[in-house]
């Protein structure tokens, strides 16, 4: 068996550092994740003038609730989109002039339904180029609350953003939701925020906020569930067997479920209150699955497809083309390469199965997409990626560790 410890997860570490910069007094979080996302995170909060200490294994994070210390900053949100989506909320419930900008691939991602909310609270916000994109300003005097809808479909951190918003207005917010997407990232973000002393409502597709404030804690990051779902894709292909602490029966992230697809195509899986193992049994059955709830997983399924012993189809995952890169296509333009039959919908995804032969993968700059057909290469030796170091965003240190793992062993 092979016990493998995942890096802490990229959605909660962005979360707790909203939320510690948010809360009164000091908190410190322990194993969060170190990658270009959560640094640029950190960065962001403190060029709006936020205190972060850091050590070996945690940050501490000085809580300002009256919001950024600074009254006039500039902040870079490079790749992140947590970064790119969470602080313009964060700092527009402070007072000051704050401007945001991201790199070409986050410019190209959408912005627009969080900031018309935004505006709808009444928040002087202005897109500096195109319209729903970064950059954007911010002219910040607080924000009263209110009710708002919202369309989530394109990206739960919408969302999430306005629901951590609430506790900082001065009434609350209620939130009517009319599409979601991703669904379980919400019920993260509503877990931590009861961590952090807000007591956020749910009724149906409306949330309701209270102007609690928040309360610093020590809170620990558990593993990352997205990237702890290559190691397990790896396991159930190669017939070996991987257990990775900390993602047992009471995780957070949605993503765990990605070994229920595993186990529907023959792997076996155990889920105890501290682990989770995976363990390949010879054997991947092809399927049809929505993967709606997980679908950062989507690339990890599709790299795996072509070993199945029958046609793999994934559906309800347009989301999936407008996040670092319109992933159906990257996969689907990949999958080619190996020579394996793949087509694609608005939002669905259908592979055929296949021996995959050698070829270079095209990144388009996507962390997962690099690690999603490392798992392919387990199998199909001479592949290789034309950009392998943008894993540094979420898993700087990945190929190392996954060569460890499985190319040393065999």
């Amino acid at each position: 068996m092979t016990v493998i410890d995942i890096p802490g997860s990229k959605s909660v570490t962005a979360r707790a550092l909203f939320l510690a910069a948010a809360a009164e007094g000091t908190t410190t979080l322990v194993r969060p994740l170190v990658s270009d996302d959560t640094e640029g995170f950190a960065e962001g909060l403190t060029r709006l003038g936020y205190r972060i200490e850091r050590g070996q294994g945690w940050w501490r994070v000085q809580g300002r609730p009256a919001g950024p210390a600074a009254d006039r900053a500039g902040v870079h949100c490079r790749d992140g989109a947590t970064t790119a989506r969470f602080l313009p909320a964060l700092a527009a419930a402070g007072h000051g002039d704050f401007r945001f900008d991201a790199s070409p691939q986050m410019r190209r991602r959408p912005l627009g339904p969080l900031t018309g909310a935004l505006r709808a609270l009444g928040v002087d916000l202005r897109h500096e180029e195109a319209e729903g994109h970064h950059p954007l300003r911010i002219a910040a005097a607080g924000i009263k609350g209110g009710e708002l809808t919202l369309d989530a479909g394109q990206s739960s951190q919408y969302l999430t953003a306005l629901l951590m918003l609430g506790p900082l207005t001065a009434e609350g917010l209620t939130i009517t939701v009319t599409d979601l997407v991703s669904e379980p990232y919400v019920g993260i973000t509503l877990a931590m925020m009861r961590a952090f002393g807000a007591d956020p409502r749910r009724e149906g597709r409306t949330y309701r906020v209270g102007p609690t404030g928040y309360r610093a804690t020590t809170y620990a990051v558990e593993p990352d569930a997205s990237t702890a779902g290559y190691f397990f894709a790896a396991a159930a292909l190669t017939g070996r067997e991987v257990t990775v602490p900390g993602l047992g029966t009471g995780a957070l992230q949605g993503d765990l479920a990605f070994t229920d697809v595993l186990r529907r195509m023959g792997a076996e899986v155990r889920t105890t209150a501290e682990a989770t193992t995976v363990r390949g049994t010879g054997r991947l059955r092809g399927l049809t699955v929505n993967m709606r709830d997980i679908s950062d997983t989507m690339p990890t399924l599709a790299a795996l497809a072509p070993f199945a012993d029958g046609p793999v189809r994934i559906e309800d995952v347009a989301n999936t083309r407008v996040k670092e890169c319109d992933r159906l296509a990257a996969c689907a333009e990949n999958l080619r390469r190996l020579g394996i039959t793949a087509t694609t919908g608005p939002d669905w995804i259908e592979i055929l199965p296949g021996t995959p032969r050698p070829a270079e993968i095209a990144t388009h700059g996507d962390h997962r997409v690099v690690m999603s057909f490392a798992v392919t290469a387990l199998r199909t030796p001479g592949i290789r990626f034309d950009d392998p170091g943008c894993v540094r965003k979420t898993f700087p240190a990945f190929h190392e560790v996954f060569e460890a793992h499985w190319h040393a062993t065999g």
